[in-house]
């Protein structure tokens, strides 16, 4: 009968394994001696502590011995011939020597360090000024789109009871010229009357001078002046006709002509846009 000890651990060298073995018909018994004179065991091992760590440890030199409980022991030996970096280079001229203290210097060294800073953002506000600028102007209409922008008219040149047409923002404007008797007739009007109820007073700044954009409302079709039932504008395509102050009385047009905004300048001039 054989009886092991295994997995010991940290007790393996004091444990032992014994063996027994029982005579019998099939197997008799084997009688043997050793032949050595002393059995020798092994040395116990030395257990490494803060004291016989200290014993190996040379007796000159930086040398440092730790132990723990919960950690390894060991033996740390100090680079002491290292080189310490030298920066000089990198120093000012107040401060060049380690030796002398740096609180005279502060306040110039602060000085140029503040001014640095400032001058930098100065220049960073005016590059970021400029990017920005830039940017924006790229967003802005063209200078031929600015000068169609406004147009302005010489209302010397237009007689009274006539219209001319002139091209805006690639519409065309009409401009009437109206009479007093055109002026009575639109404003005796009941707006109540009307599909797109609008007093003539509310289309007009200066009573003789009707202002507005040629296209229809229907279907954008261009009417033609002078023209229709009511001697306003009549387009052709469909039918509508509007009176002298722009306004649909007859037609398939769901709304007035529309007025753009005007400013008169004086007397014969008008900007509009």
């Amino acid at each position: 009968m054989m009886s092991v000890t295994a997995r010991s651990g940290a007790l393996g060298p004091y444990l032992s394994a014994t063996a027994q073995a029982v005579a019998s018909h099939l197997r008799p018994p084997v009688y043997c001696a050793s032949s050595a004179a002393q059995i020798v065991l092994p040395s116990k091992k030395q257990n490494l502590t803060t004291d016989s760590l200290r014993s190996i440890a040379p007796l000159t030199g930086n040398v440092k011995v730790t132990t723990g409980p919960h950690g390894p022991m060991q033996v740390r030996y100090a680079h002491s011939d290292v080189k310490v970096p030298d920066f000089s280079y990198y120093r000012r001229e107040p401060v060049s020597d380690p030796k002398q203290p740096s609180e005279p210097s502060a306040a110039g060294r602060k000085a140029f360090t503040y001014a640095l800073v400032g001058s930098s953002g100065v220049a960073g506000a005016y590059a970021a000024k400029n990017v920005v600028t830039d940017l924006v102007s790229t967003m802005c209409a063209s200078a031929d789109v600015l000068a169609l922008a406004k147009i302005e008219v010489n209302l010397a040149e237009i007689p009274e009871g006539k219209s001319v047409t002139v091209k805006w923002r690639g519409k065309p404007l009409f401009i009437r010229h109206r009479t007093q008797e055109e002026i009575e007739t639109e404003q005796a009007v009941d707006p109540t009357t009307l599909r797109h109820a609008e007093h003539d007073n509310e289309r007009v700044q200066r009573p003789e001078w009707l202002i507005t954009i040629g296209v229809c409302t229907h279907l954008g079709c261009v009417p033609i002046a002078d023209a229709g039932e009511y001697g306003g504008y009549f387009c052709p395509c469909h039918g509508s006709h509007y009176d002298t102050s722009g306004r649909i009385r007859k037609g398939p047009a769901p709304e007035n002509l529309e007025v753009p905004p005007y400013e008169f300048m004086d007397e014969n001039t008008v900007v509009v846009g």
